[in-house]
């Protein structure tokens, strides 16, 4: 008899062992493991404790017996308007040549290699090599800044740094040289070699001899090149990650190689329904954890091929996207609710002009996912559109649907259920207590962590502990550090940070609920809401609102119309006490290149402070754009 979700979940957390016994089968092992779990150092867990595998091994070399001539890696740039598929054959031919020069730059086991890369095949080249070698690679978005990419330089001490002359976004050349020499001097330990990939685009850096190696020239030197897999156990890490949006010193997520490779190709199975041979698409970029996880490992693993897209959802015209579905037989694929909102402002016949027969259903994460949007793109697609949660941190779903277990219905604005082996809790923010269904909690994890969370923090053990088990008194739990709530058939709904919270009057308001009720308005496409000091309530709400059709608001009275039926929205559904105090409506929001809204330098503009760090902005329009409403409120009348 198939298994419902309920008994796959409850086996996952009440046999561990022979559960992810059972998921370990899905990956080729050179040894096998002697023991599944060790949980005797909480809250530090070892999974398939001595198994030996690699990762480059699992998601490339396995699969040439089967698929050598099947599609791998497929390249579509509408920056440059190149496009080129790799199959597995020639993958595996590209990573044995990259392999071996990182090799002859001194790249062996345990050692870092910090990628600095634009979404190109050469990116994914250098991720798979530095895993063949058993080294450990570090992915920073390409085009980060220079302080903060010196702060990852320096705690990840990569012996090689691979880069490129420069990336592109809507037809801007994105020079990374100037960016890479301002954070090697500001960096205390530079490596001693960078492999430039030279696209012809920003020919005004000069190369330092004996540090900068072309990549061209190199692979040339090694183009029959076969490298053998170096074995791993299965604990040792195969990357870093570095959380955005922290304070001080970046945390490094570190992942392990057995447990990484396991939850990969078990989530492929159970919740995207992936199957070899298919086609995946995930819109996001390597220096983010979903392309991590679901542009790389996990379709690689799975015997798919995955699609790897530079470019945005609206160049040449909001349609490319689903061209690429019908073009490339996509059935799985995945983005971000902030890629949704900005296709809300356009028409949905950009979607439906193309055959989508091909796709099973869309994938969302990466910040809560409103009811409208949610129903729009549903509608647009005509095709199960499913949210679900996780974090940098975890590397896979804490809260999915897994319609390859069983087809629950799918609630809009909810991720739906704990995914297997997370033992998930709403807690009670000061006593740790467990709340009641329908009443607003932390989102907690009873520990161990799954296989594929993060293991612990890189060279920081203590922080590990600190960081994510001490939210709660008396209690060793992990803090997602997010508002959570489950309603009485046990679906749950995330409600934004612990600190994304708003108090007006002694009322705690979360800004996702006030954004959500601004959202149902149907001329608002999305909105950030922050909360502003108010010498008399404490806070009131401020909400900055895109909306989709601006044509009419020509007037200072148009303004206040719409201003006058969203507030009475607001009211409809949360009551006066959620009204926003103002209501702006400007063209775009503040976002980071990952998508991420800039609540926190919207909240210190309007409270006349430093917006602080804007180098992880996408586009400087945007918090222009919230500057200037504010200086506008704040002009004399």
């Amino acid at each position: 008899m198939a298994e419902t979700y309920n008994s796959f979940h409850r086996r996952s957390l009440q046999d561990r062992e022979g559960f992810w016994r059972e998921q370990a089968a899905l990956i080729d092992w050179e040894r096998p493991f002697e023991r599944v779990l060790d949980y005797d150092r909480p809250p530090f867990a070892r999974w398939f404790v001595g198994g030996r595998t690699n990762l480059c091994h699992n998601a490339v070399d396995r699969h040439l017996q089967a698929r050598a001539a099947q599609a791998a890696l497929i390249y579509i740039s509408t920056e440059t308007g190149v496009e080129h598929t790799y199959t597995y054959a020639e993958l595996h031919r590209e990573v044995n040549r990259c392999a071996a020069m990182l090799q002859a730059l001194g790249v062996g086991k345990g050692d870092r290699v910090l990628i600095y890369m634009p979404m190109v095949p050469e990116a994914i080249f250098a991720m798979l090599a530095t895993v063949r070698l058993g080294a450990i690679h570090s992915v920073v978005f390409g085009g980060f800044a220079a302080q903060s990419l010196a702060a990852r330089i320096d705690d990840a001490q990569p012996q090689v740094i691979v880069t490129a002359d420069a990336g592109m976004r809507m037809g801007k050349v994105i020079p990374y040289r100037p960016l890479l020499e301002e954070a090697l001097r500001a960096a205390t330990h530079p490596p001693r070699h960078m492999l430039i990939l030279d696209r012809g685009l920003d020919k005004s850096s000069a190369r330092v001899a004996g540090r900068d190696i072309d990549y061209a020239e190199l692979r040339a030197a090694h183009m029959n090149a076969q490298v053998p897999v170096v074995w791993l156990e299965s604990n040792e890490p195969s990357y870093i990650l570095y959380t955005s949006g922290t304070t001080g010193k970046p945390k490094g997520v570190q992942r392990d190689t057995g447990g990484h490779a396991v939850s990969m190709v078990a989530s492929m199975k159970h919740i995207y329904c992936g199957e070899p041979g298919e086609t995946y698409f995930a819109t996001s970029d390597i220096g983010w954890v979903v392309g991590h996880s679901y542009i790389v490992y996990a379709p690689l693993l799975r015997g798919m091929a995955s699609v790897v897209y530079e470019g945005v959802p609206i160049r040449p015209d909001p349609g490319v996207w689903w061209k690429i579905v019908q073009d490339h037989k996509v059935s799985v694929m995945f983005s971000a609710p902030t890629a949704i909102r900005v296709l809300k402002k356009h028409d949905q016949s950009y979607l439906r002009r193309y055959d989508l027969g091909s796709l099973k259903h869309l994938f969302l994460a990466g910040e809560p996912l409103d009811e409208p949007t949610a129903r729009w793109i549903a509608d647009a697609l005509q095709r199960p559109v499913i949210d679900h949660y996780w974090q940098t941190e975890t590397g896979w779903s804490i809260l999915a649907a897994y319609p390859g277990v069983e087809k629950t219905p799918i609630k809009f604005g909810s991720p739906s259920f704990p995914a297997y082996g997370y033992d998930v809790r709403l807690l009670h923010e000061g006593t740790g207590e467990e709340v009641a269904d329908n009443e607003k909690g932390v989102v907690a994890i009873v520990p161990p962590l799954p296989p594929g969370c993060l293991t612990t923090v890189w060279g920081q053990d203590d922080r590990f502990v600190q960081t994510y088990f001490t939210s709660f008194p008396g209690k060793q739990v992990y803090s997602t550090f997010d508002w959570g709530i489950r309603d009485a058939e046990g679906y749950y709904y995330i409600l934004g940070r612990t600190d994304d919270v708003i108090n007006v009057a002694g009322h705690r308001l979360g800004t996702r609920e006030i954004e959500e009720a601004v959202c149902s308005h149907p001329n608002i496409a999305e909105v950030a809401v922050v909360g502003v000091a108010d010498k008399l309530k404490g806070q009131v709400p401020f909400a900055f609102a895109v909306v989709k059709d601006a044509s009419h608001l020509n007037s200072d009275a148009a303004h206040a119309v719409l201003e006058r039926e969203v507030l009475d929205v607001v009211d409809k559904h949360l009551g006066a006490i959620g009204r926003p105090a103002h209501v702006f409506f400007v063209n775009m929001l503040p976002k980071t290149r990952s998508g991420k809204v800039l609540r926190r330098s919207i909240q210190a503009l309007a409270e006349g402070r430093d917006p602080g760090d804007m180098t992880t902005l996408d586009d400087p329009a945007g918090i222009e754009q919230i500057r200037a409403a504010i200086d506008a409120l704040n002009a004399p009348r």
